[in-house]
């Protein structure tokens, strides 16, 4: 907030990420003028007159320039409504989730099957907890391995931004939607892991401009945090009984 009280958002130049004021000035309806870095003399954001194929595509090749103007530019996490997209893109992952996991553990056999309400009612019961304990051991495992990663003089400490960034940065597991309608192998479902991970590694670099090896370690730190409370910690629950 400035001091008139008005709404200061943190846009950023998609080439450097040097901080920058406005991103275009409008004449006119349709007339535009884009705004140049005062860092590196060069158009801030040119996204912004793109189509949004383009911005998608240059997303799943993990161009930092994409994720700058998705995170900083279009989903500024400054904004008013990010608490919104971060509710929303939160149940969307939880319910892409369980349907991965119901995947991997047969359910869906099970709850199609007629042997009766109960154990409908207990399948669905054991997918909830399963992914609700995977996805909090995942966003511990994320912050406390970001809280590590940033050091004291890093000004940083937004984590609902974090939380955003690798949230929407999962956006690979919408390919999770096409298994509904076609048939995959279950080496499918790696594949997408893969994808997912690598694009939380530049979304987190991005964020907290560190280094791509210590996000890497950040994020496969969180996603096997979370293989293992989802997949593993149940069957060794169990065996123990």
């Amino acid at each position: 907030m400035n001091p008139n009280g008005e709404q200061v958002l943190d846009l950023r130049c998609v080439n450097c990420g040097w901080g920058i004021e406005r991103l275009f000035v409008q004449y006119s309806p349709g007339n535009i003028r884009l705004m140049k870095c005062e860092s590196c003399k060069v158009v801030a954001d040119p996204y912004i007159e793109c189509e949004f194929m383009i911005l998608l595509i240059d997303l799943i090749l993990h161009k930092t320039k994409a994720y700058r103007h998705l995170l900083y530019n279009m989903l500024n996490l400054e904004a008013s409504d990010v608490k919104g997209i971060l509710w929303k893109s939160s149940l969307i992952n939880f319910l892409l989730d369980a349907y991965r996991f119901s995947i991997l553990k047969g359910s869906k056999n099970d709850l199609d099957s007629s042997k009766g309400l109960l154990l409908t009612i207990w399948t669905c019961g054991e997918i909830f907890v399963n992914v609700t304990l995977g996805n909090l051991m995942f966003v511990s495992v994320v912050f406390l391995g970001t809280r590590i990663l940033l050091n004291s003089t890093f000004a940083i400490t937004r984590y609902r931004g974090i939380l955003l960034a690798i949230l929407v940065s999962s956006y690979f597991k919408l390919f999770l939607m096409a298994i509904m309608v076609w048939e995959f192998p279950l080496s499918v479902l790696f594949i997408i892991d893969i994808f997912v991970l690598s694009s939380n590694c530049v979304a987190l670099q991005v964020l907290t401009q560190s280094r791509i090896a210590e996000c890497f370690w950040v994020c496969f730190s969180a996603h096997m945090a979370k293989f293992f409370t989802i997949h593993w910690l149940p069957t060794l629950l169990s065996g123990s009984c």
